[in-house]
């Protein structure tokens, strides 16, 4: 099986592609769904020792736990160093699950995937994109979003144009959803050819 890693800066489509990616019947790992998954259960005793009030009802409160790790490099630290082992069990059950099913593709989906070493784990990675503006206006769109929430945001991120060097394949989401379903099944079409990387 080739894992494709799927990746892409904020507010560029990179949901709506892996939504895309799963309609296609690829097995798709949400890596931020499972981050919010185990936060409403195994995840929060631990986390609740580790950052005392960030817990409501045995469950993370995700403002409060912010609040504690957000500017602090150290307390961000021992969160991963909490939540990680975690997530990484939850991957792999995925994977040897897609694998079982005898899924020819498994899209893994990790937000920071370059900024985590993620991409030496993937066969190939596939990095969404689109412009500057058309970035801004998604982003600034939502709710609770603001100019300085976004830079933020963007500063902990790789830049869109060194994602895009070092992926394998590009998605461009400028131009509506039917471009994007014939580029991924593209993909999948070379992926399905290509030689195993990962170690």
């Amino acid at each position: 099986m080739i894992i494709l890693g799927l990746t892409g800066s904020i507010g560029m489509g990179k949901s709506t592609t892996a939504k895309l990616f799963a309609d296609a019947g690829v097995p798709v790992y949400d890596a931020d769904a499972t981050v919010h998954m185990i936060y409403e259960g195994e995840a929060a005793p631990a986390i609740e020792a580790a950052f005392p009030g960030t817990t409501v009802n045995g469950r993370v409160d995700r403002a409060k736990l912010s609040a504690q790790v957000v500017h602090d490099a150290q307390a961000m630290k021992r969160l991963e160093q909490v939540v990680h082992p975690m997530l990484r069990s939850h991957h792999q059950k995925f994977l040897d699950e897609a694998e079982q099913s005898g899924a020819p593709v498994a899209v893994v989906d990790v937000p920071l995937l370059f900024e985590t070493g993620g991409e030496k784990r993937v066969d190939a990675v596939v990095v969404v994109t689109t412009s500057p503006q058309v970035q801004r206006e998604r982003i600034l769109a939502r709710d609770n979003m603001t100019a300085e929430k976004l830079d933020y945001i963007l500063a902990r991120q790789l830049p869109d144009a060194e994602k895009r060097q070092r992926a394998d394949f590009i998605v461009d989401t400028s131009h509506g959803l039917d471009p994007v379903r014939a580029r991924i099944r593209d993909i999948l079409d070379e992926a399905a050819k290509m030689p195993r990387r990962r170690p």
